[in-house]
């Protein structure tokens, strides 16, 4: 279950990545009309009406009043609620605030600053739309401000409807031009072996073993790895009373051998590791071929060169992708770094939506956030570093994997993916992760969003 790992500190690549939201991506001309969200490159939250004041909140499509018109008038633009006729983003007080659009305090200038990104500027002052300051110990603050030209005031200018290309050809697709269907829990699925105390065995997240998972079209495995004396166990919250557990290595042997089987598939693996390193490097020690098809993007030049060709790894072998959501400063910590030993640390390469979408029965939240932003660690959906964009992990299912509801919600995943969530990362979801694969047909919104490009 994804939600067990406390969130940690940025690693350094992690940090890293989310300080160069400001590097060039391409230089954009400032847009004169259209319906767009005011999307802070800092937090990747949306600018939205709040009663009047204006503040940060999660992405949440056409709701929450986040959407806004942009209307242009020489050297100046509004930006209209598309909720409120007359109403604009506009400032009072040294606060963002909604406005009449015919007042005074409506009007911006808009500057591009070569990053795809913008800055909002107060006509005649050096004033700029910006996110607080962040206080010590906590999240920025909601409300937004009026502040200096600093990196607080990029603001991306997200079009609520995508811009789109077709998609490649198959020999011409990158990797994160791809998107997987994958499963969560997959190693709870109630045919391969125990996974849980029983009572939680009675509402499995899958209902289809690893290999039948494969063969289905599953491309994408979240598994539980707990340490315990036979090594890394794959389990829930905790391998005690879990009868006929299941090995990591047994899994990932499975998944091997199905990449032998079929030389032109590719696999990833997210672990929700809570092993030590020489425990895992053990464990994958007793895979036989795992050397034969383990990417490495680490050593292929990735962050400088962008994501290779799937036809280029697949005529390379490098088929079978594994990430960690393990923390690399404890590794470094205890002598040994998981991605010496092939393991990649998830933040450095992914970025990730915030796994709940509520219960298992009643109400839904369909906003789509990072993961990774709390008072420790800010690594928004819509961080890149060109020509290296993160793979997005794009999460859609509840605490409790019930039936109905996973149906219900398996068929709403291409509207919540290009309605919610690709607008929030500003790249389509490469991993579509959902309970009971089988249900509601999420199949059909991989095809889709694997018609296109964003």
């Amino acid at each position: 279950m994804r939600m067990h790992r406390p969130l940690l500190a940025l690693t350094a690549a992690g940090a890293a990545l989310t300080s160069v939201l400001a590097a060039p991506a391409h230089s954009a001309a400032v847009p004169t009309g259209g319906v767009f969200y005011v999307q802070s490159a800092v937090t990747g939250l949306n600018a939205a009406d709040s009663g009047g004041a204006v503040v940060q909140r999660n992405p949440k499509g056409n709701e929450d009043r986040q959407q806004w018109t942009l209307r242009s008038s020489g050297a100046s633009s509004v930006l209209e609620s598309t909720d409120t006729a007359g109403s604009c983003l506009g400032r009072s007080g040294g606060q963002a605030r909604t406005v009449a659009c015919t007042s005074g305090d409506a009007p911006w200038e808009i500057t591009a600053t070569g990053t795809d990104q913008y800055r909002l500027k107060v006509p005649g002052a050096e004033q700029y739309l910006t996110v607080a300051a962040k206080p010590s110990g906590s999240n920025y603050p909601a409300q937004l401000a009026l502040g200096t030209a600093g990196n607080l005031a990029s603001w991306y200018l997200t079009p609520t409807t995508s811009p789109t290309s077709p998609m490649p050809s198959p020999d011409r697709r990158t990797l994160d031009q791809v998107t997987f269907l994958t499963s969560h829990n997959a190693y709870a699925n109630g045919v391969d072996g125990g996974f849980a105390p029983p009572f939680i065995n009675l509402v499995p997240n899958q209902s289809r073993g690893i290999n039948q998972q494969l063969t289905d079209g599953v491309r994408g495995f979240m598994l539980d790895i707990h340490q315990t004396s036979d090594g890394a166990i794959l389990c829930h919250n905790s391998c005690t009373l879990v009868s006929r557990p299941v090995a990591l290595w047994v899994d990932i042997q499975r998944m091997v051998d199905y990449l032998r089987a079929n030389p032109n598939e590719f696999v990833t693996v997210f672990l929700e590791d809570y092993v030590d390193p020489g425990v895992l490097r053990s464990e994958l020690a007793r895979v036989n071929g795992l050397s034969d098809v383990l990417y490495r993007p680490d050593q292929t030049g990735v962050r400088t060169n962008g994501w290779p060709k799937m036809s280029d790894l697949i005529a390379a072998n490098d088929r079978l992708l594994i990430f960690t959501d393990h923390s690399r400063s404890a590794d470094q910590s205890a002598g040994l770094t998981r991605d010496s030993f092939g393991v990649m640390y998830q933040r450095e390469w992914t970025v990730e939506n915030y796994w709940s979408m509520g219960s298992g029965l009643g109400s839904s939240d369909w906003s789509c956030y990072s993961r990774w932003y709390d008072a420790n660690s800010n690594v928004p959906l819509t961080a890149t570093a060109p020509p290296f964009r993160p793979l997005f992990v794009m999460n859609h299912f509840r605490d409790a994997a019930i039936a109905s509801t996973a149906t219900t919600d398996n068929t709403k995943l291409t509207d919540r993916a290009q309605r919610f969530c690709q607008p929030a990362a500003r790249k389509k979801p490469n991993f579509l992760a959902v309970d009971r694969y089988d249900l509601g047909n999420p199949a059909a919104a991989v095809s889709t969003l694997n018609g296109y490009t964003y």
